[in-house]
């Protein structure tokens, strides 16, 4: 105690040494706690509670054991689990990707290719946090999202411009116009790809805490980086390459094939069926989808608190002593400052009537104790709690933290009328929860609205459609709740938890937040890879059943490499100790999953089939609008045709290449 009296990063030193309060000691008498405040704002108080705990805790002489726990202990826990985290998912990630880029390719040099761009995506988004972080406060666990998502895009990105560069060299094109097609079309798709998942990570920006924000600005920095990448070194590297582009070919690799571009069978044969038969077939698809959100209607929000770390951490098993051997948890408490000077006989009517809420086990202030709305009967007040100019009220329950009930109390404290003519502020650790959820929601219609309404935007000049973005996002809401409700059904509501090792526990409202966005700008990242094939293959004079068949034909095999090697990165995360962290991860990977695989293989065709000609609708100033300023892979698009009725399939032009009609 006369050791932490004297630690400069620490204030307002208490202990049940010092003040013999029984409710600084456990029931039992085992255990007793010293409450100290960290200093400095969250940064230092991080450094400092680190500094104190490797200072202060472990065995002691004559066989005391030290502990350390606390909120500022917690975020010392996670910052400390987070690089360990990071670690052994990258070490899983980038060496299984190389080995899938090796299956898709088939040869080594087209593989290494992707992982270029996705490090050049990493290292410039890096950079790019560096400097803002000179000005703006940025989350740690940014560098996770940078990592996953710069290697996963950039692997997306490059993958489609290899494919589509091999599949021009093997038509007989020379180098330059196999580049200059690649990018006329590949590139251009990649530029809107990217534009629509930008858009969805900016959406984070409009919320105040800087933890989303922080995403925010890693997202949308690692989109563009990467786009950029795609867009300029990869052409670059095309012309150097060449023909050599193929080299390093492996054993298993047909000589015939021309590279992932070339069109799928097993894609093409899936679509055909869909296109025939789209009811019988989508409806048990969609069926599953919807069997799977229905978690969501029992969804909690909350905040992420020491039952996020592993059990041997050790201000989880500080908390854990808290809530089971001591008569209200101190470290849970609810804290009211009223910033300015107040007498005794207002201040102690207050706090007494603060002690008479349900659930309130004792209300301590400068000047006493008060317990069931009266004066306790022993102890003085807590002298470090009161100052001329200012006082704090310290409200200890017994209500489990982060519960329902603990969040109805935080309601009926601020609810409490303070002394006249002051002011009350009401925190603590479940304040915090129901401000963060309140700001969350406030904020969310106008995320929603502005992902939704770019999108569309974007989606329309891309297809000249009102139709096709309409459709766009009503599948993607239905595979992003599927995934949402997955991850309720592990995380909260228990299920696999102990296969996982997690704590059930409220899903947590900003990665909640943040796992919608991502899941949603990377099925619009795929939208386009499809929909861009197909709406070219129907300018050229396709009927809709064939558009939609050859176009996924093509793109099958893209998008699911595409997905099966960005959801590995985000797998790797499941390997986290930080139960928030896995349930990103694992809930990332799903989603792109089933975006790819469900929605895109057969949602997408059946809703196509069923629109018929609605499919390309516009109404006449909009496509002439489109007509004028409207983009699509082979340049500004004319005016869309209205589909053909859709009906037995017509045989495709007899091309080497789509553009060659």
């Amino acid at each position: 105690m006369a050791d932490l009296g004297q630690d400069p990063s620490l204030e307002n030193v208490v202990s049940y040494w010092d003040a013999k309060k029984s409710a600084l000691r456990s029931e039992d008498g085992r255990e007793a706690l010293v409450l100290a405040h960290v200093k400095g704002d969250e940064t230092q108080q991080r450094e400092n509670a680190k500094t104190v705990v490797d200072d202060y805790s472990g065995p002691r002489e004559g066989g005391l054991t030290v502990q350390a726990g606390g909120g500022a202990a917690v975020g010392n826990d996670m910052a400390t689990q987070t690089p360990k985290d990071l670690l052994p998912a990258e070490a899983i990630a980038v060496p299984l990707t190389l080995l899938l880029l090796l299956v898709v390719f088939g040869s080594v040099v087209a593989a290494l290719l992707p992982p270029a761009i996705g490090t050049i995506a990493i290292a410039g988004t890096f950079a790019e946090l560096a400097l803002l972080g000179g000005s703006v406060d940025v989350s740690v666990s940014a560098t996770n999202l940078t990592t996953a998502l710069g290697l996963g895009l950039g692997i997306d990105y490059a993958l489609l411009m290899i494919s589509r560069f091999r599949e021009q060299l093997a038509t007989g094109s020379t180098v330059d116009d196999a580049v200059r097609h690649t990018v006329r079309t590949a590139g251009r798709t990649v530029a809107f790809s990217a534009a629509t998942v930008a858009v969805a990570l900016a959406a984070l920006l409009v919320f105040p805490q800087y933890f989303l924000r922080s995403f925010g600005y890693a997202g949308v920095g690692v989109v563009a980086i990467a786009a950029i990448g795609t867009l300029f070194v990869m052409p670059a590297l095309f012309v150097v390459l060449g023909h050599r582009v193929n080299s390093g070919r492996m054993p298993w690799a047909k000589r015939t094939r021309t590279g992932t571009g070339t069109r799928g069978p097993l894609w093409g044969r899936l679509a055909d069926t869909v296109m025939r038969r789209p009811a019988l077939t989508a409806l048990p698809v969609l069926a599953v989808l919807l069997v799977a959100a229905s978690p969501l209607l029992g969804i909690t929000l909350g905040a992420p608190d020491e039952r996020v770390l592993p059990e041997d951490a050790q201000s989880r098993q500080v908390a854990s002593v808290l809530r089971e051997k001591f008569n209200g948890n101190d470290d849970a408490a609810l804290h009211v400052v009223i910033d300015e000077a107040v007498d005794k006989g207002p201040l102690g009517t207050y706090a007494a009537e603060l002690s008479g809420l349900e659930g309130v086990v004792r209300v301590e202030t400068g000047t006493g104790t008060y317990v069931e709305g009266r004066t306790a009967a022993a102890g003085p007040g807590n002298a470090a709690l009161g100052r001329p100019d200012a006082q704090r009220i310290t409200v200890v329950s017994g209500l489990t933290p982060r519960s329902d009930e603990a969040q109805e109390l935080v309601h009926e404290v601020r609810a409490v009328a303070p002394p006249a003519g002051t002011k009350a502020l009401v925190g603590g650790g479940d304040a915090q929860l129901v401000d963060s959820k309140d700001s969350i929601s406030s904020r969310l219609p106008l995320a929603l609205g502005l992902v939704a309404l770019t999108t569309f935007v974007l989606l329309f000049l891309f297809t000249g459609s009102v139709v096709q973005p309409v459709r766009a996002l009503v599948l993607n809401v239905i595979s992003l709740g599927a995934t949402l409700g997955v991850m309720t059904w592990i995380f909260q509501d228990g299920n696999l938890a102990s296969l996982i090792g997690v704590t059930p526990q409220p899903m947590e409202a900003s990665m909640t937040v943040l796992m919608f966005c991502i899941a949603f700008g990377l099925s619009m990242d795929y939208e386009v890879f499809v929909t861009s094939r197909i709406k070219e293959l129907h300018d050229q004079g396709a009927d809709t059943r064939t558009a939609v068949t050859d176009g996924l034909g093509h793109t099958g095999r893209i998008v699911t490499a595409a997905a099966c090697l960005l959801a590995v990165s985000f797998f790797a995360f499941g390997t986290a100790k930080i139960s928030f962290m896995q349930m990103f991860g694992l809930g990332s990977g799903l989603a792109i999953l089933i975006d790819a695989v469900a929605v895109r293989g057969v949602l997408v065709p059946a809703a196509m089939r069923l629109l018929g000609r609605s499919a390309s609708y516009a109404p006449p100033f909009l496509r002439r609008f489109h007509g004028r300023f409207g983009l699509s892979e082979g340049g500004p698009a004319p005016a869309p045709a209205p589909a053909a009725v859709p009906g037995p399939r017509a045989e495709p032009p007899q091309v080497k290449d789509s553009t060659e009609v």
